[in-house]
């Protein structure tokens, strides 16, 4: 408070503390915002071009819809029944460290065949297991 030569008494907000306080406000919200999460940067699967040969790590089932039972391939050669495709993917997944097997089935095929090759996967050990669909590719 001041008080002017015809001595009246004239009262002024003491404006200091406000401003030390929206001070110390400005620099709480610069140290927060930089912190604030930006979201995940994700590498999406690409497709294969025609011709590129599979990678060794990639396993993909193939199973084929024939007229005496299923037939089955891994990346291409040909297995007899179920017994020996669990004895060759269970030789393939004892030494591998990433355990990812793809299937892909016959559009006539049923799924339960498809389901039992899962099962199978899973019971060897298999960690991962992806259905490829007609129009998606892993080679």
């Amino acid at each position: 408070m001041s008080q002017s030569s015809s001595r009246s008494i004239h009262a002024e907000p003491n404006v200091t503390p406000l401003i030390d306080v929206l001070l110390v406000l400005l620099i709480i919200f610069m140290v927060i915002v930089p912190v604030t999460p930006r979201g995940l940067q994700a590498l999406l699967p690409q497709r294969a071009k025609p011709g590129q040969p599979t990678p060794a790590q990639t396993v993909v089932v193939e199973i084929l819809a024939r007229p005496a039972g299923p037939m089955y391939t891994i990346n291409g050669q040909g297995i007899a029944d179920k017994k020996q495709l669990a004895a060759q993917l269970s030789r393939m997944y004892s030494l591998r460290a990433e355990k990812v097997l793809f299937i892909r089935g016959d559009p006539a095929l049923d799924f339960a065949s498809v389901a039992e090759v899962i099962d199978l996967s899973r019971a060897i050990g298999v960690d991962h297991v992806a259905v490829l669909t007609p129009n998606s590719s892993a080679h």
